[in-house]
Order: structure tokens, then sequence, then C-alpha cells
């Protein structure tokens, strides 16, 4: 089951990398979100998948048994969805206000500091 997982995550970064490559808001902000849920798979496989032994030390012992799945990526992969979600929510808001100002989902035709037509840059110097 770990080397599905394993390559269900690799399908999602592929993915998140070709959404990131686009040129429209909404794809790079997919493609964001694909990439924080293929790290926290890729996390949540290397603690092991296992529901043989529970993450749980018993009386008197320091650590939980050989078999168990390790506790800590999973409390480390809650709060990444957390915090991802937090900044999808402020990056679609972004996006959101970018497209209210300058009329463009494009990246191409967002051109606030380089206008069409303007003076070009100096080539050499």
């Amino acid at each position: 089951m770990d080397h599905v997982i394993a390559a269900l995550s690799g399908v999602f970064l592929a993915a998140a990398i070709y959404l990131l490559l686009s040129r429209a808001l909404i794809r790079m902000l997919l493609g964001l979100v694909l990439l924080g849920n293929a790290v926290n798979l890729l996390i949540l496989v290397a603690g092991r998948l296992g529901r043989i032994v529970p993450p749980i030390a018993l009386d008197g012992a320091n650590a939980p048994s050989a078999g168990a799945a390790n506790p800590l990526p999973q409390a480390l992969i809650l709060t990444a969805i957390v915090i991802g979600f937090a900044m999808f929510a402020f990056l679609l808001v972004l996006a959101y206000r970018t497209y209210q100002s300058l009329e463009a989902d494009d990246t191409d035709r967002m051109r606030v500091a380089e206008p069409r037509g303007g003076p070009k840059p100096p080539m050499s110097y």
C-alpha cells in the first residue's frame, strides 16, 4: 500500500508542476494546492501507514512498539493542512483582487511594470 500512495504522490507532484507552469492564475493556485497535497502524502508515507499497532507507548515503555506508525509525521501533516488552506485562501483573494484591478487572468497580459509600447530598457552598457 505504501508504494501505491507514493506513486499517487508522484502523480500529484507531476500534475502540480504542470499546473504551476501555466499562465492562468487559477491554474497556478490549483497547482500550489496539489503540490501541498503531494508533499503531505509523501510525509505520510515516510511515517508508515500501518494500522497493525497503534502509535501508543504502553505503561513503562519509553517508545511505542516496533511496528507502530510514527505519530510525528501525522501531526506535521495536520499543521501543514491548516497552513496550506490559509495560504490558499489568501492567494485566492489576492488573485481575485489582481483580476479586478488588471482585468486579466493571463500573466502575459498583466503588464503593469512594463506596458506594451513603452520605452525599452537599454540592451547593452
